[in-house]
Formats: structure tokens, C-alpha cells, sequence
């Protein structure tokens, strides 16, 4: 009787374990018994054809309804049809060639057989091409295949395998019978205790039930038994890797009290958020640890106090758009003195709000948003978006809050104007046109004079409040801009045929409007003192918008925004860098793409100011350099970069797979900071947190893990425990708003020229697009490629339905081509591609954001960190070439800014198949997290404990991560308190067996490597 362990070719011989081992990783005695059914089929049962999955592997029972011999290439060539059916559906067979005989004389009609196929797709019916079949009514009983195949479907149920091409269903059972015996010296590594507590049947019972069933309840208590045995075994792993990790020696890394990270902090517009203050907490609690940290981040990493790319803030030349603002842009703070934005914090997408504000103004920000607001009953205080709308009104139901206007300013356009601006007011009233915008961007004094020639021409006074009456509606909006602009109040009130009386108060120190009282048409409150006030009427859900905020260098930390109100206005995985600097140490940020590396480097470098000029002319004393370093680099840029870390000159590095390189050395690496983590490698991530030992004793840094959108190996390692998660506010929900549509090129290639129109159509509304493709296109042949033989390109003309995934993928040097002589032409399409030069590179993205290019081809490099305000349409081709998560991640690049996006999946596959159901998913949500249980459920968790992040290699055979998260929580509490109580697993000698044979040393060591 063979053990568990013994090599399969010594009891199948040596052809049969040569394909179970190659094709489906089954080796010794014990993997085969673990290769459990997928479904049961039951005596007399046929399957539903119409349910069958397209371009899997299958196994069908069903009859033979019709046969037939059909001719081709002139009579030259023949084919058998054979058509299925099990009264739910009709499935056709199709063979070739020589290979028609055997089945010609074997599948007459209605005969019942088994059949095993990859089922595809031929003039838009399924089929199944060149099956193998077993017979299953008696028929050629000197077919060995056959006769046991019909004999074990006389059973009750007929266990059906997950199979391959080579290797069919009823072949697998057939070896599952040869090695069953050996189930009975199956270890059983769940403690007696634990089995009995939970009723669980013992393993040998549990694998001959789920092989050979009885009854349905013996497949249900197999499979509860052998889920718990994958759960609780993985489980004992992490809870012992955990506890090592805890023995591990790391540098524990306090931020030093006055150092860099104070006065980063200082620098900051305001307070953190409470998501950033309680993930912060969680953060630097395990950096003060002896023993590395190994967390996760999810969500928006980038929080604060943000307005919207589109809002207004208040420049000495006018308002500007916040999207526009850089460090160094002179604006006005509300004193009325002018200051420069020291930072610039782009925030991504986040929800928006709108104040309305008692005059008909409304500013937009977001809910962590800071407003100086006042009342009669607590005087002036600095409340959030969030707080104003959850006590927006008081006791007797009246607006509780009012904001102050900006103290008035003058302003320089940088235009001629009238040196006489008052008769310009008055032509102006006389004419209903608008006022000119040179006038409206001139000095206090002269804003006045302008003022009062259109008041002394089209005013007049209704009760204690001024009025300017019917003043058409582009007036009226300039009118009342510039009464804000004064410290003033301007309420347009509608009158008919696109006009508006607008009533108009100043403060008392302007005349003629001394008298004015009009707090009941401006919502002022004559006891909050001599100024204008507006009082917040209410506060409104807009979207979800790209949002950024600015720091300003000034001790108000405050600046004027949109119809002149006065606003305040911070980070997490940098702060973190900042405390290991302070502490002495270093910190590396790892990024997936040159373009994302080096927008990091800007971003983190404008934001630290001067802090990020250590040992420079004109740096902070407190400050430490920061570093770039990626592949492409010159080699003089290299060798600085490299002499900084290896010296410690540098206390943050941000760079590529660069990073990974054997040169790459540390002074004393504290901390691996690694962004967009799906498209790393396991061992990528571990090579670079393996150079904490380079200037010193091991020392293991602490790792976090960033990531805007869980994919599914992060799901499955969350789910498990083996990390400590954070989240940040909630999952990103998407670009919102953008719509999202599967383009079915191949069955309506009309809806594939509708795209491109729509293309045509964003850029002529003043938009950009972009284009993505899987391939770049100048890839060479991979050399010793084979050239197919004649009978293998037979095969393919044999297959017309496979072409889709048989060609190569569409490449951007292609279609760019495709398109300028195309459906594009005349637009200015560019490409941008991963192996050009970084300068060609950094051009092209630089002249798309500025406007100058119309369409960018790209391929997966524009995939994170590129923001395009103006881009509102993607077009993916081959969209099914991608995962889910990439998809997820390429569509945010639209949408970004005030116009809504559009996101098209092109596909040529069929509408059946698993790829456009994939596709269908990503276009019905935008919820990330939603998607990435979708992702998981396709892919399956990866292998959990090795390097694989997608399915081919999974861990898992019976326990699925989504469905099985009770189970999975309920085995990590036992298997923590077993570690706890016995750390070597002395008292559990068959535990120690089961972790042996299911955690090779190899694949355990991948459990502490993120």
C-alpha cells in the first residue's frame, strides 16, 4: 500500500503521472488524493448544455440527437458533426480529418456517452472540438475507458474532476481509484479536541466520502472536514510566522521630538483628518516596536482638507483655479495680504459638498474642509464642512452659521482700463452689456467708482435695502461679484426673461449704501458686528470630484476662495518616511513605473519645500535630501544617487525595480514603503526590505504596503491575518462619474466606429482621450521560435473560433497608425510606451497635460499617478487581455476633472465567454472593493504562500476565500491560541506532518514577505 508520498508513476506508470504531473501539478499519491471533484453528476442526470461555460475545460453526459459527414475545401477535406442534446439545450462535436472514423461508428443517435472538451464558440453556436468521449450505454464493451466509465456512472453519483486536454475526467478517477486505499495512512492533523468540538469527521473518512459519495450528505460532510483542514494548517503557519515575526530584530524608530517631522507638520495647512490621525497612530505604534511592522494601507492615502481642480482661489490678478496652483503662486489671505502657497497636495477623488450661502453663492470642498464661521451665540470658531452640515440650523429653525466676506483688496489684472471707471459704470447700465474685466480686476478705489455709476444708473432702494433692477443675467452676475469683491453682499433675485433685481449691501465705511440694512434679503445679523456676513443656508452632496489642497505660508494658514468667502484648508506613508529619518534611518518608496517614481520625487519634494534640501545651499537645517533612482537614469545621476544612500545623505529614496539591483546599498534602511503594490512580485518586495542588513547587524526594516485598490491577493492575505490592515477612510469608489461600456468589436464592429466617433466627440467639446493597448509593437520574434508546421496551421484554419485569443495582442505602435490615417485623422495623436527615453517620455506627458496633444496611445505605463484634468474618454483595446484590477486602475485616469468621464472596453471575444462576463463586471461598478471580490472569484487567491499573485498555483484546493471567511476566522482564533500554547507544536506530532508536507520550506518562508 503506497504511502501518501510515494511518486505516482510507481502505481499509474510512468505516461499517465508524466500528464497528471505536467498538466495538472499532481506529482505523489497524497496530491491526487487532494485533487478532490469538482461536481457530482447523478444517476440518470444530463447536463444542462446551456449552462456550460465557454472556453473551460468540461465534462458533459448527454445523447446523441444527430450525426452527419460534411465536406469542405472542394472534397479535398471532411468533417463529422455531431449534435448533443439534453433537453435544455444543443451542443455540436466536431472532428477532422482521419480522426472521423472511430467516432463516425461510435456516436450514432441516441446513444448516451460522456464527453470532455474545451468548449468554444463556431458561427456563434458552442461547441466542442476533437472531445474525448467514453460511451456509456453498453455499446463497445471491449473499451476498457468505456466500460468502466459506464459502471461507475451506475453508481448513485459520478464524481466529475477538474481536467485538462490531455488528461480527461473519467481518466483522473480511474487513477484516483488505484492510489484510494492509500487514503486510509492519511495523517490527521486536526487535534482530537478540536475534530470532536466541531463534529468534523476524521481525514481518511472525509477523503474517501468526498472521491466515492453515497449521498449528497457525504459530499457536505467531506467538504466541511477538508475545508477546515487547509483553514486551520494555513492558519498554524501564520500564527508561527507571526510569532517569529515578533522575534525578528528591528530598529525601533521614534520621531524625534523638534526634528524633520515637526516641521513638516508646521508647515501644514491645518490638523490631520481623524482617518489620517487614527491610521498615523497605528502606523508609528508599530515603528516604535523592536520588531518590523508589516502593514497594510488601503484606500485614498492622500487626505485633507481639499476643494475641487475647478473651484477659485483668490490671486493679487484675479481668481485662478485650484488645479493651477503650484508652489510659489502669490494669492490673498483674508486680512487682504498677499502670500505664497508653500504647498500642494493633490488628493485624488474624493466626495464633494457645496455651501450655499444665504446671498445665492455657493463655494465647493470637501467634508474635511475648514471654514472661519461665526454666531451670536459662540462667536468665531473653525468648523469642517462635516460639522456645519450635522448643525447647520438653530432653536428657532434660522441659519446658525455665517461666514465673513474677505477683507477688500486691490487687484491688477495686468489690462488697460479707463482711467475714469465710473462712466463706465454708467454706459455699462445704460448698454445691459458686461462690465469689462479689466475694470473689475482694478484697485479698491476704483471698483467703487465703478460701482456707483451702475448704481446711480440702474439703481434705486426697496425699503432699507439697495437695488439694481432688471439687470440682465450676465450683469447681474458681474454686479454681484463685484459687490463681494468690496466686502459687500449681492443677492440676485429673478424677475422674468433671464433678468435679476439684485439687492446690494456694502459695509457702513462705503457710501452710498451707509444705511442699508438688509439682513433679511442678504441673511446678515446686524449683532455680528460692522461687516458683511453670509450665513451658510445649506449644505449640498455634489459627487465625488478630483480635489487637491494648498498650504499657504502665512500664520492664518487661510486664503480667500470662490464669491470671496474665507476658508482654511494634509499625509500618512511620507509622515511616516519623515519619522524613520528623524529617527536616524532611512526610508524607500517603491513604485511600479518610472512615470509614478518620478511624480512621487516632485510631489514629495514640493511638499517638504526646503526640508527637502539637506546639506544644500539655502536647505533647512532640520532637512534631509531626497532621492531619486530608476533604470534609466545617466550614469553620473546614478552614481550620486547610489553615494547618498550608501552614505546616508539621503534620507528618502523614491525609485523603480532600480531599487532591487545587488549596488543598490543603505546606510541603515528603516523602512520600505512600497505604492501600488499588485504589481509587484512577492520576491521583488522582499529583495529590497533584505538591504536593511547592509551597514550594520540584521536588521529587518519595517514594510508598508500601499494600495488604492485591493486586489486579490491582498484580499486572501487580509482575510487570513497574515497582515496588519489599515484603512483610510473608505475604498475608492471609482472616478466618478464616468460611465463604462463594453464595445463588442468583433459581433457589432459599428459599435467599434461609435467609439472612435465619441473620441472625436470629446476632443472637438475641448477634451482629451487616451488609448490603451496591451503590446508595444516593436517587440522582435522571440528567438528559436518554430514556425508552424502545415498540419498545425490546419488545425488553427480548423478553429476559426479560437482566433481571437490566438492572435497577438493589438499594440500601441499599431493602432496609433491606425488611427492618424483612420478614424483620428487630423487630431494630434501621440504614443507614450515604456521603453522610450524618460526625456521623450516626460516630454509627450508634459505636452498631453498642457493641452497640446488631442489622443495619447499608450500602453499600462499611464496606468497610476497620471492626472490629466481634461482627459475624459479611454478606449481600451483588447480590453479582456487585462485584469480586472488593471482595468479598475486604467479608468481612473478619466473623469478627473469637472467633465464627466467615459471609459470603453473593446473586446472581439464572444458574448458567452468567462472574459466579456469579466468585462460586463468592471463595467457595472465602479466600487474597487466589489471588484476585486469579483477578481477574486475568477482568479482565485493566487498561491497564498508563494510567489504567485493570480491562480495558476494556488494553495487552495477546497477553501475559497470569499465564501469561507467564517470558516477561515474561526480556524485563526483556534490555530492562534494552539501557537500560543505550544509555539513548536511539540504535543501535535500529525500537525507537524501536515505543515511539512503542505509547506515546503520554501513556500513557508514566503509568509513574512508581503
Amino acid at each position: 500500500m503506497a504511502a501518501l508520498d510515494e511518486p505516482l508513476k510507481k502505481i499509474l506508470g510512468g505516461t499517465t503521472a508524466k500528464v497528471l504531473d505536467e498538466h495538472l501539478g499532481l506529482r505523489t499519491v497524497g496530491d491526487l488524493l487532494h485533487h478532490y471533484p469538482r461536481r457530482y453528476a447523478e444517476r440518470g442526470e444530463l447536463t444542462r448544455l446551456a449552462d456550460l461555460p465557454l472556453d473551460e475545460h468540461v465534462t458533459v453526459v448527454a445523447q446523441v440527437a444527430d450525426s452527419r459527414v460534411l465536406k469542405f475545401n472542394g472534397g479535398r477535406g471532411q468533417r463529422l458533426e455531431v449534435t448533443l442534446t439534453d433537453g435544455s439545450g444543443r451542443l455540436r462535436l466536431v472532428f477532422f480529418g482521419k480522426g472521423i472514423h472511430k467516432p463516425h461508428k461510435d456516436l450514432l443517435p441516441g446513444r448516451r456517452a460522456m464527453f470532455a472538451g474545451k468548449v468554444s464558440v463556431f458561427n456563434h453556436k458552442l461547441q466542442l472540438a476533437h472531445p474525448e468521449y467514453a460511451l456509456l450505454d453498453g455499446a463497445d464493451e471491449g473499451d476498457d475507458a468505456g466500460a468502466e466509465a459506464a459502471d461507475a456512472f451506475a453508481r448513485q453519483l459520478l464524481p466529475l474532476y477538474p481536467a485538462c486536454q490531455q488528461m480527461a475526467s473519467w481518466k483522473i478517477a480511474k487513477a484516483v481509484d488505484a492510489v484510494l486505499p492509500s487514503a486510509r495512512d492519511a495523517v490527521d492533523p486536526l487535534p482530537a479536541a478540536l475534530r470532536e468540538g466541531r463534529s468534523l469527521v476524521p481525514l481518511p473518512e472525509a477523503l474517501l466520502k468526498i472521491h466515492r459519495p453515497e449521498s449528497k450528505a457525504d459530499i457536505a460532510a467531506a467538504r466541511d472536514r477538508l475545508k477546515w483542514d487547509e483553514a486551520f494548517v494555513l492558519q498554524v503557519a501564520l500564527a508561527r510566522r507571526r510569532l517569529a515575526e515578533t522575534q525578528l530584530a528591528a530598529v525601533a524608530r521614534r520621531p524625534a521630538e523638534g526634528g524633520i517631522l515637526d516641521a513638516f507638520d508646521a508647515k501644514l495647512p491645518f490638523t490631520l483628518t481623524d482617518g489620517q490621525q487614527k491610521v498615523s497612530r497605528e502606523i508609528f505604534d508599530d515603528l516604535a516596536t523592536e520588531h518590523p511592522m508589516h502593514r497594510l494601507l488601503q484606500g485614498e492615502v492622500g487626505s485633507g482638507k481639499a476643494q475641487p481642480l475647478d473651484a477659485l482661489v483668490l490671486t493679487p490678478r484675479g481668481f485662478r483655479p485650484m488645479g493651477e496652483m503650484a508652489v510659489g503662486t502669490e494669492v490673498v489671505v483674508p486680512s487682504g495680504e498677499p502670500a505664497l502657497v508653500d504647498g500642494v497636495f493633490p488628493q485624488g477623488e474624493r466626495e464633494v459638498w457645496r455651501l450655499v450661502l444665504s446671498d445665492g453663492s455657493t463655494v465647493e470642498c470637501d467634508d474635511e474642509h475648514l471654514w472661519i464661521v461665526g454666531s451670536r451665540d459662540t462667536g468665531e470658531r473653525v468648523l469642517t464642512t462635516r460639522e456645519l452640515r450635522g448643525d447647520l440650523l438653530g432653536p428657532d429653525g434660522r441659519p446658525r452659521w455665517s461666514i465673513a466676506a474677505a477683507t477688500p483688496v486691490d487687484l491688477d489684472g495686468g489690462q488697460d482700463r479707463s482711467r475714469d471707471p465710473y462712466p463706465v459704470g454708467r454706459r455699462t447700465a445704460e448698454a445691459a452689456g458686461r462690465l469689462p474685466k479689466a475694470c473689475l480686476l482694478a484697485p479698491l478705489k476704483d471698483r467703487l467708482a465703478l460701482l456707483q455709476g451702475l448704481m446711480d444708473a440702474g439703481g434705486g432702494t426697496t425699503g432699507a435695502a439697495a437695488v439694481y433692477r432688471a439687470a440682465p443675467g450676465p450683469l447681474a452676475e458681474d454686479l454681484a461679484w463685484l459687490v463681494r469683491s468690496l466686502g459687500g453682499a449681492a443677492r440676485p433675485v429673478p424677475v422674468g426673461d433671464g433678468a435679476c433685481d439684485v439687492l446690494v449691501e456694502l459695509p457702513a465705511a462705503y457710501p452710498p449704501f451707509r444705511d442699508g440694512g438688509a439682513s433679511d434679503g442678504a441673511g446678515v445679523h446686524p449683532e455680528d458686528g460692522p461687516g458683511i456676513r453670509r450665513a451658510v443656508e445649506a449644505v449640498e452632496h455634489v459627487g465625488r470630484r478630483p480635489v487637491q489642497c494648498i498650504s499657504v505660508a502665512h500664520p492664518s494658514h487661510a486664503y480667500v476662495t470662490d464669491h470671496f468667502t474665507v476658508t482654511h484648508n494634509t499625509m500618512v506613508a511620507l509622515r511616516a518616511m519623515l519619522g524613520v529619518v528623524d529617527s536616524g534611518g532611512q526610508a524607500a518608496m517603491l513604485a511600479p513605473t518610472e512615470v509614478l517614481a518620478q511624480q512621487h520625487h516632485r510631489s514629495i519634494t514640493e511638499m517638504m519645500g526646503e526640508l527637502a534640501e539637506g546639506g544644500m545651499l539655502g536647505g533647512a537645517e532640520r532637512g534631509t535630501k531626497v532621492v531619486l533612482l530608476t533604470g534609466s537614469m545617466g550614469a553620473a545621476a546614478r552614481r550620486r544617487a547610489l553615494l547618498d544612500l550608501v552614505t546616508g545623505g539621503a534620507g528618502i529614496v523614491v525609485g523603480t525595480h532600480a531599487l532591487i539591483e545587488d549596488t543598490v546599498q543603505f546606510h541603515d534602511l528603516g523602512l520600505v514603503v512600497v505604492d501600488e503594490q499588485h504589481r509587484f512580485g512577492v520576491e521583488q518586495r522582499d529583495a529590497l526590505r533584505g538591504k536593511g542588513n547592509s551597514q550594520q547587524e540584521k536588521q529587518t526594516p519595517h514594510l508598508l504596503v500601499m494600495t488604492a485598490t485591493p486586489i486579490p491577493r491582498t484580499v486572501a492575505m487580509t482575510v487570513f491575518g497574515d497582515l496588519e490592515t489599515s484603512v483610510l477612510d473608505q475604498l475608492p469608489a471609482g472616478r466618478s462619474p464616468i460611465a463604462s461600456h463594453v464595445v463588442p468589436a468583433k459581433d457589432k464592429p459599428h459599435f467599434l466606429a461609435r467609439a472612435w466617433e465619441r473620441v472625436r466627440e470629446e476632443v472637438a467639446a475641448g477634451h482629451q482621450g487616451y488609448v490603451v493597448c496591451p503590446r508595444i509593437g516593436d517587440e522582435e520574434e522571440a528567438p528559436g521560435a518554430k514556425k508552424k508546421g502545415a498540419k498545425a496551421a490546419a488545425a488553427e484554419e480548423s478553429s476559426p473560433e479560437d482566433a481571437a485569443e490566438k492572435r497577438p495582442p493589438l499594440a500601441v505602435l499599431d493602432i496609433a497608425e491606425q488611427l492618424r490615417t483612420g478614424p483620428l485623422a487630423g487630431l494630434r495623436v501621440a504614443v507614450l510606451h515604456g521603453r522610450m527615453a524618460p526625456d521623450d517620455k516626460d516630454g509627450v506627458m508634459r505636452s498631453f497635460a498642457a493641452g497640446e496633444l488631442d489622443v495619447l496611445v499608450a500602453t499600462t505605463v499611464i496606468e497610476v499617478g497620471v492626472n490629466v484634468p481634461n482627459a475624459t474618454a479611454m478606449v481600451i483595446m483588447d480590453a479582456d487581455r487585462f485584469g480586472v484590477s488593471q482595468l479598475h486602475q486604467l479608468r481612473g485616469r478619466v473623469g478627473r476633472g469637472a467633465a464627466p468621464g467615459l471609459c470603453l472596453l473593446v473586446s472581439e471575444m464572444p458574448e458567452a465567454s468567462p472574459a466579456r462576463a469579466r468585462l460586463a463586471a468592471v463595467a457595472g461598478t465602479l466600487d474597487g472593493f466589489e471588484l476585486s471580490r469579483i477578481d477574486l472569484e475568477q482568479r482565485r487567491e493566487g498561491d497564498v504562500l508563494g510567489q504567485a499573485q493570480s491562480g495558476v498555483r494556488s494553495s487552495l484546493r477546497m477553501l475559497a476565500v470569499i465564501e469561507d471567511e467564517e470558516v477561515i476566522a474561526a480556524a485563526r482564533e483556534e490555530a492562534t491560541a494552539l501557537v500560543t500554547a505550544d509555539p513548536e507544536l511539540t504535543g501535535y506530532p500529525e500537525l507537524r506532518i501536515a505543515l511539512a508536507a503542505l509547506l515546503d520550506d520554501r513556500r513557508e518562508q514566503y509568509l513574512d514577505k508581503g
